[in-house]
């Protein structure tokens, strides 16, 4: 008797598509719905009052014909993800880990909806770990020596921002000729690559992140002597969260603290990253929130509200009220896309994504949340454009030396 295989490990390229049909039945279908209903009420009111009760035949026949084309689609959708996800459990479809645009897919989906998916799909939802050529590595002392085959004591770690996965760390590499893992290397550092659910709370990722670090400190093949922490956006801001979980942790515990990573990092490196909030994260929330005024707009608004608490954390960024660490040195870079970060233009739009003031640490009353920080100021770049720019990959060497 055959028995068979278990199932391939990772969601597959059939648990995206289930979650498709989830989302558009909810989303799209929901949305045309309940926009079709609230301008049709708008409609017979006014039928009403011209013709009185000989409207309501009229609307009648109307609300059941959309009752039963909206009811269907939305029963074929519903039918369609409950298919998909039996036919996902049996282990059959290409994984998405498999390739990298599954891999862009997921970073993304996990970014925008990554709680709900770690509640409802876990299966699609991303865990944090160490990367090294497009898989996942093992924390353990045999698994992290075969993927670092030339481990050194100095690990210069870097964090994607979101809906990223490690490969942006590779963008724009034909500027310089290299990465900035790369050219880390030749300096003598170990480059370690982490992914993570974009998708979850900034906090949580945090606690998760100082977790993962110190399993990946106790099982180094050699003996950490350094660290540097290197996040892009978002990245930057889970970095912080982590250290703050150490240095709460040690505040509160009644006995003497004990050495832990974070006693070993010397340099923590953002790039972009909104340390005071993010402005088109503030623009999303006001958005869902006027278009929630109107009945015939309240739906698109749900669709705006739809976002996962990793994207509302950057409504105000991640303001705590703990110094930074007194041991390591701060370096904060800040784009804008005009020359000049005094322009009015790059000033208010900074690199698209992220403006200078908030990259930098500073609220609108001047006040620092790194008052002993290093800046730089990329000029005539966006959001993205920070990764692999040749004056970042400068400072980067100069502050790693």
């Amino acid at each position: 008797m055959h028995t068979a295989p278990p199932p391939a490990p990772g969601a597959s390229v059939v648990d995206a598509l289930s979650l498709l049909a989830s989302v558009t039945d909810e989303l799209v279908v929901g949305s045309a719905r309940d926009t079709h209903d609230a301008v049709t009420r708008r409609v017979h009111g006014v039928l009403r009052l011209g013709l009185g009760s000989a409207a309501t035949p009229i609307e009648t026949v109307h609300r059941g014909a959309a009752a039963a084309v909206y009811g269907g689609l939305g029963l074929a959708l519903r039918k369609s993800s409950a298919g998909l996800d039996k036919l996902a459990s049996t282990g059959v479809g290409p994984r998405l880990e498999d390739g990298a645009r599954g891999r862009f897919v997921s970073s993304a989906v996990n970014g925008l909806i990554g709680d709900e998916l770690l509640r409802d799909r876990p299966q699609l939802a991303i865990p944090m770990t160490v990367r090294s050529g497009g898989r996942d590595v093992r924390v353990t002392t045999d698994d992290l020596a075969q993927a670092f085959p030339g481990a050194t004591g100095r690990l210069v770690v870097f964090m994607h921002g979101l809906c990223e996965n490690e490969a942006y760390w590779n963008l724009h590499r034909e500027r310089t000729g290299t990465t900035y893992g790369e050219a880390l290397a030749e300096l003598g550092w170990t480059p370690v690559y982490l992914r993570a659910n974009t998708g979850l709370p900034i906090r949580e990722n945090g606690v998760i992140l100082a977790a993962l670090l110190r399993d990946v400190v106790d099982a180094w093949p050699v003996e950490v002597e350094r660290i540097a922490l290197v996040g892009h956006s978002m990245g930057g801001l889970i970095m912080r969260a982590a250290l703050n979980v150490l240095a709460l942790d040690d505040a509160s515990s009644p006995v003497a603290p004990v050495e832990t990573w974070a006693d070993r990092v010397t340099d923590v490196v953002t790039l972009g990253s909104p340390h005071r909030g993010a402005p088109i994260a503030w623009g999303i929330g006001h958005g869902s929130r006027l278009l929630a005024l109107l009945p015939e707009t309240s739906a698109f608004g749900r669709i705006l509200d739809k976002r996962s608490e990793g994207v509302r954390d950057l409504v105000d960024g991640y303001v705590d009220e703990l110094p930074p660490l007194k041991e390591a040195r701060y370096r904060l870079v800040a784009a804008t896309i005009t020359e000049s970060a005094r322009h009015p233009i790059g000033n208010v739009l900074g690199d698209y994504l992220v403006r200078p003031r908030s990259a930098v640490g500073r609220d609108r009353r001047g006040a620092e949340m790194f008052p002993d920080a290093e800046t730089l100021h990329v000029g005539s770049t966006d959001h993205f454009g920070i990764l692999n720019h040749p004056e970042v990959l400068a400072g980067l060497k100069r502050w790693l030396a």
